[in-house]
């Protein structure tokens, strides 16, 4: 196999073999410590303009398949492994790793120390890093790496969100809910529609006149990549929805916008939240819930605590970070987190049933 290299914005090189698509890519490094779901995982539009560590040792060796998707193609702009494998056990399969990452372009590395290279991104933070397969030149990759953009004020939703309106479930449910999309997880939408809803999902540039057009019963902000704050079509948008004082949920991204939408600013973390395993205490029940994250921004604590009209429901019990929030004046709840779970615990899914009470409690 070709090799490959790896250079870090700080400076550290690390060298490998090439899989997936030959060629060079850059981005954020980021990294995810699940086991499995590694194609659910790919497909995460949050994850757009990233490049991903699989810290896992063992990554492709139940091969892909169509159910198992979360978007329209892999979004991650680059991926690094342990071992990436080509062969692989599950029946039910339709191809190999490698060629599912090849028929989507992305650009790969395997045979680096995974763990070795979380705990350096853990202890250095966030940072951009370049791959490549087809240049060995270290101070050509520097360029490459100069030129790629801070994910620190960078507005991705726009980019992943969907082109035109569409339409999912029962057209004559006794629930309509507006999904705002900036780049929605397509299990996040299966499980309002699982519960009963009629679910339209709208572009994230979307007017609200145009969204009030299909008579919601609930709004729902959905996940996406990038850096909320410099998304100013969407904050007024999100003030406006609140003034209807109707049920509106928010996921991760969603979670972030009401925030912003209530003068309560985001910052970007350390080196994010990612995973299948992060412990949060629901403040409300008393309950703890292992949870499934993917996030590289969050919400001002002290900001938050200092709100009036916001309660926090809900904290990361690993750093004590915001995890959940509700208006005290409006139906409205976040949370940072992904309760649809794909792939990871149930624990959280409860929060869309809790939606769909909220919206029937409207209109009773």
């Amino acid at each position: 196999m070709p090799n490959a290299i790896l250079l870090l914005q700080d400076g550290s090189v690390h060298y490998g073999k090439a899989f997936g698509k030959r060629g060079t890519t850059s981005g954020e490094i980021c990294f995810n410590t699940g086991m499995t779901g590694y194609q659910e995982v790919f497909t995460d539009p949050s994850y757009y303009g990233q490049v991903l560590i699989m810290n896992s040792v063992h990554i492709g060796n139940y091969g892909v398949k169509d159910a198992d998707i979360e978007s329209d193609g892999v979004k991650i702009r680059g991926l690094i492994g342990r071992n990436l494998e080509e062969q692989f056990s599950r029946l039910q399969a339709k191809g190999s790793l490698d060629e599912y990452l090849k028929a989507n372009n992305i650009v790969c590395i395997e045979g680096v120390d995974t763990r070795a290279l979380v705990a350096h991104v853990r202890v250095k933070g966030a940072m951009n890093c370049v791959i490549s397969s087809e240049i060995t030149d270290i101070d050509q990759l520097r360029e490459i790496l100069a030129k790629t953009p801070s994910m620190d004020g960078l507005e991705l939703a726009s980019v992943v969100s969907t082109e035109k309106e569409y339409e999912l479930g029962d057209p004559g449910a006794d629930i309509r809910i507006a999904v705002m999309d900036f780049g929605v997880k397509q299990h996040i939408l299966q499980c309002m529609v699982e519960r009963g809803a009629f679910v339209k999902v709208f572009p994230a540039r979307t007017p609200l006149d145009k969204v009030r057009a299909f008579h919601p019963h609930g709004y729902f902000l959905s996940n996406g990549p990038g850096d909320p704050a410099p998304m100013d079509y969407a904050i007024p948008t999100v003030k406006e929805i609140l003034k209807e004082k109707k049920p509106l949920f928010g996921i991760c991204l969603g979670h972030q916008l009401l925030a912003l939408a209530n003068d309560i600013p985001t910052f970007k973390m350390h080196h994010g939240h990612r995973g299948l395993n992060h412990p949060v205490k629901n403040l409300v029940t008393g309950r703890c819930e292992i949870t499934t994250q993917n996030h590289g921004f969050g919400v001002d604590p002290v900001a938050v605590k200092k709100a009036s009209n916001i309660e926090v429901t809900h904290v990361n019990l690993n750093d004590d970070s915001i995890e959940g929030i509700r208006l005290k004046d409006r139906p409205a709840f976040s949370v940072q987190y992904h309760p649809e779970a794909t792939p990871g615990p149930h624990d959280s899914r409860y929060l869309f049933d809790d939606f769909i009470e909220l919206i029937k409690k409207g209109q009773s």
